[in-house]
């Protein structure tokens, strides 16, 4: 499958090391692996799916577990996603805004346990109407007294909770694939309805994701992809592992997600991609993004850009292994923010 061109519609399975170090986890390493496969083998127009799992463990005893899957039924009438994971793993806290300071992370022990369930139908040509539900626990624990975390008055439900969600959702999808895409569009849209349970009873709010997504085919080999993403908590509370985070290896690569975060995201990206070959590709990317309380600030808008290398392992699905490098904004008295990212399939 790596080396030889099959343009069967056969499964397909692949496996990929992970190994890492930093003094906080030791030496980490793990793999991650995707199986990909057509519910139907006929009709050309199925969309791919596929069960993804992904499981590594710290020689200071952190790990991170999670598996997942996509199902696209025959002729696309409908869509589910399945995932559940756990995470027991420290992580830097920087503040809530737009405006935070490296010198002032907090780093917290934080475990928390995810499950994301998805079901669509589709109603109309490209239109799909469902729900989405699941539920998550958070727990976090510093040994800062000191530090921002504790003493910051903006910070709510600093030792976590847990919560149940659903909510409606909406799809629209005219693209002409769902791993590689060359033209069409995607819309999705969510609203999850959340209650807290347990000890966190008290909690009730709602988060609003809406995904935009084009892509251009400029010529057989180069395509151009607009994505805009916009996320909001709403409700009287902000738990702070609930806000919006800004960074991550989908949009705005170069910032470490959680540098920033409030109760409102709003980020965007243009990425160019470039086949080199049936095996090889090239990207180059730019955005813009923020976090914000309530009001937009064009000003504050933080830029990010970069590029990378793409090698298909699955020519036929358009599945790739891919490695991005993006950088950020330099803050005052701080080096530029950058980050190097190895992933399975493109950014979006």
């Amino acid at each position: 499958m790596y080396f030889e061109k099959d343009t069967t519609k056969h499964s397909s399975f692949v496996v990929l090391p992970v190994l890492s170090s930093a003094p906080e986890t030791g030496v980490e390493i793990g793999g991650a692996s995707l199986y990909s496969f057509y519910t139907d083998t006929v009709n050309h127009e199925t969309k791919v799916s596929n069960i993804f799992a992904y499981a590594t463990l710290t020689t200071k005893g952190q790990n991170r577990l999670n598996i997942s899957t996509t199902y696209w039924s025959p002729q696309n009438k409908y869509h589910y996603f399945a995932g559940i994971g756990r995470i027991d793993f420290p992580t830097d806290f920087y503040g809530i805004g737009n405006n935070t300071h490296k010198i002032d992370a907090d780093r917290l022990g934080q475990k928390r346990y995810r499950l994301l369930l998805e079901a669509q139908k589709l109603i109309a040509k490209n239109v799909y109407f469902g729900f989405v539900g699941g539920g998550y626990k958070y727990d976090f624990i510093n040994t800062n007294p000191t530090g921002i975390f504790n003493n910051s008055p903006v910070v709510e439900d600093r030792k976590g909770g847990t919560f149940l969600f659903v909510g409606p959702s909406f799809i629209y999808d005219s693209r002409n694939n769902n791993t590689y895409t060359t033209k069409g569009m995607m819309v999705n849209a969510s609203f999850n309805i959340m209650q807290g349970v347990l000890d966190n009873n008290s909690y009730n709010g709602g988060f609003l994701n809406v995904e935009f997504s084009k892509f251009i085919s400029i010529s057989k080999t180069l395509v151009l992809g607009f994505d805009v993403q916009e996320q909001s908590l709403v409700g009287s509370r902000s738990p702070f592992y609930l806000l919006p985070q800004m960074g991550n290896d989908e949009i705005m690569r170069g910032y470490y997600e959680g540098r920033y975060r409030d109760r409102n995201l709003l980020a965007g990206q243009a990425e160019l991609r470039y086949r080199l070959s049936e095996r090889f590709g090239i990207v180059g990317f730019a955005g813009a993004g923020e976090v914000f309380h309530s009001s937009f600030s064009l000003p504050e808008l933080k830029p990010n850009l970069g590029g990378g290398l793409r090698y298909f392992f699955d020519i036929e699905k358009g599945l790739s292994i891919r490695i991005d490098y993006g950088i950020g904004q330099k803050p005052t008295g701080e080096q530029r923010e950058s980050g190097l990212y190895i992933g399975l399939g493109q950014a979006f």
